[in-house]
């Protein structure tokens, strides 16, 4: 039976279990050394992958602590152990509460730290060391990353300007990362991700796995089928304009921060050898899809010159209070209660 090997790791859980402190010496008053740390270390060229294989039982533990004896009073502390990882990598306990990141070559997060050595303040007997599970996760540093639902022509694209070679006509499980080459020598890493659906933002399908990665990448490049999509017979077909407001609500959802990475736009399906008829449908399909871009775009242009002339109108009504309460104070008149008529034409103006 042939074996099947994973071409891709994105995410690990170890065990970790750092050293217990050494025994101190009552008779001496000997204090035994500090277990050893465990630490998650950034390294350059490396892959979860490679962490696992240098440690296929997912089981580190550091060492311990040097016991206090006649010969030796200071116990000798025990060295930090690092977990190899490679750049861009989350770590979490239990895989629930984040520690840290390590987004540079050199990062360090501790994760366990050792028992301390026995003492006075522990009636020399040395401290056990922290032990419990972490999980690494990693997010893809690519330049661009291809979003789109299923079966919109990612991996195609990605086979056609680099030369990785993803599989054609079968829904990506796995990232899958080019690196294409200008003429004047540049290059440029793309990642082609795992499909996206309808409820990622809430885990669904590939969910959090797929969004994951689109955190870490420079650009968008959307990639619509011209076509629509369905996903299966019980769900309706969508437009690709419904397409890209989908896509962008889902990592909206998901992290706002996303709608700021900035984005292309590429359609994907138009065969050069369609019938006159398809042909046509696609231009229909392309002309009307500007329409409604348009549409989307000139009205939240309009929703954002509405909230300017608010706001203009606004501080000049507040202006105009002000200076005449200015004027009143100078005259010697009561000011009492214009504070509250300051904030109601405040309130007015905003929330009319």
């Amino acid at each position: 039976m042939k074996r099947l090997h994973r071409r891709f790791i994105d995410t690990l859980r170890l065990h970790v279990k750092s050293g217990h402190g050494g025994m101190g010496l009552p008779r001496f008053g000997g204090i035994g050394g500090k277990g050893g740390d465990i630490y998650v270390e950034a390294k350059e060229d490396f892959t979860l992958k490679k962490t696992l294989n240098a440690e296929p039982r997912k089981r580190w533990s550091a060492a311990d602590g040097g016991n206090s004896h006649k010969f030796r009073i200071i116990g000798e502390p025990a060295e930090s152990l690092s977990i190899p990882v490679p750049v861009g990598t989350t770590v979490r306990l239990d895989g629930v509460k984040i520690l840290g990141e390590v987004n540079s070559v050199g990062d360090k997060v501790l994760v366990t730290k050792g028992g301390t050595g026995g003492s006075p303040m522990n009636q020399y007997n040395g401290q056990k060391g922290q032990a419990h599970n972490i999980q690494l996760e990693l997010k893809l540093l690519a330049d661009v990353g291809l979003v789109g639902f299923p079966n919109a022509g990612k991996s195609t694209l990605l086979g056609s300007i680099s030369r990785a070679k993803p599989k054609i006509a079968i829904t990506t499980l796995q990232p899958n990362i080019g690196m294409a080459e200008f003429h004047d020598g540049r290059q440029i890493s793309i990642a082609d991700l795992p499909g996206l659906i309808e409820g990622a933002w809430a885990n669904v399908g590939m969910g959090h796995k797929f969004l994951r990665h689109v955190e870490r990448t420079k650009l968008l490049l959307f990639v619509v089928d011209i076509n629509g999509f369905q996903l299966g017979p019980q769900h309706p077909h969508r437009t690709p304009t419904e397409n890209i407001i989908l896509l962008n609500k889902e990592l909206e959802i998901y992290s706002s921060n996303l709608l700021e990475k900035p984005a292309l736009l590429k359609f994907a399906q138009i065969s050069l050898k369609s019938s006159t008829l398809n042909t046509r449908e696609n231009r229909a399909s392309i002309n009307h899809l500007k329409e409604r871009l348009r549409e989307v775009l000139d009205f939240y242009g309009d929703q954002e010159k509405d909230q300017v002339k608010v706001v203009t109108k606004a501080r000049q009504q507040v202006q105009k209070l002000l200076s005449e309460r200015s004027y009143k104070r100078t005259a010697g008149h009561d000011n009492k209660g214009e504070s509250g008529d300051l904030d109601d034409c405040v309130r007015n103006e905003y929330y009319q």
